[in-house]
């Protein structure tokens, strides 16, 4: 079955489609050809601003398991040969701060079906049995609906469509680049834990399962997932490498900015 053919699914997806073809006719008499491009980065912006909420709720959420990680951690020393009691005397502490081990899951349950919605628009042939204009759009000559992998394929890449997928996915793994230097969690060398080790503790809310996290072998895993953006960007639609571009870089900054409003407690180690 189509989730998408799904008549509410349809419904919402043309009125986002027709949404979004005027905006574009609104930007052609500014940026020409343009337009459909703009009018996805656009969009993205807009969605990304309005689920800003959402990334306080994580960034509150993760500042919290961070403060938390040292006392979770004495409780799981504690306990260790008692499931039961170590649960107990988790949700416990977690109800003396008002909070619960899952704070920031919600928010991230309710953006998944609003972000799959907008990413449905730049990778769907046809919207609710009609063709999707956007696709037929074109972004310095190169086709909103085509990929690099399909041009490649189809020996139709030209010089313009490898400088403009060669730009996109270069800047999606560069925001990856970035990402994993600024966040990626680090060995700990004894004292007082970076902020990456913080990152791992506040994941995992015990001291003992963030170990794991910040193991040789775990951390290059991580490095590499950073870069699964940009491999996905060769095999979909230029409209939708773009929404990721966008989406990556926003992302970025916003984590940037909240960590700095929520900075992560300091975890030491002996």
């Amino acid at each position: 079955m189509d989730l998408y053919a799904f008549p509410p699914i349809a419904g919402l997806l043309d009125g986002a489609h027709a949404v979004l073809m005027a905006l574009a006719a609104l930007l052609e008499p500014l940026i020409g050809v343009a337009s459909a491009a703009a009018a996805v980065v656009l969009v993205t912006l807009l969605v990304r601003a309005a689920l800003i909420p959402v990334g306080i709720s994580q960034a509150k959420a993760e500042q919290t398991r961070s403060r938390l990680a040292p006392k979770l951690a004495a409780l799981q020393q504690k306990h260790k040969n008692n499931p039961e009691r170590l649960q107990r005397e988790t949700m416990a502490l977690y109800g003396e701060e008002g909070t619960t081990p899952f704070a920031g899951c919600l928010p991230m349950l309710v953006q998944a079906p609003i972000v799959g919605v907008i990413y449905a628009l730049f990778i769907l042939p046809t919207i609710a049995g009609h063709p999707n204009a956007l696709l037929e759009q074109t972004f310095f000559g190169v086709p909103l609906g085509s990929s690099l992998a399909g041009q490649i394929a189809a020996g139709a890449l030209t010089p313009a469509g490898l400088l403009v997928f060669g730009v996109v996915i270069a800047g999606i793994a560069l925001v990856g680049e970035i990402t994993r230097r600024v966040f990626q969690p680090s060995p700990p060398a004894g004292g007082t834990a970076t902020a990456g080790r913080a990152d791992a503790a506040a994941l995992t809310g015990a001291g003992g399962a963030s170990a794991a996290l910040t193991a040789p072998g775990v951390i290059r895993a991580l490095g590499v997932l950073q870069f699964l953006t940009a491999v996905i960007a060769i095999f979909v639609p230029l409209a939708a490498a773009l929404y990721l571009f966008v989406t990556v870089a926003w992302t970025l900054v916003q984590r940037v900015l909240l960590r700095r409003r929520y900075p992560l407690a300091a975890v030491r180690t002996a």
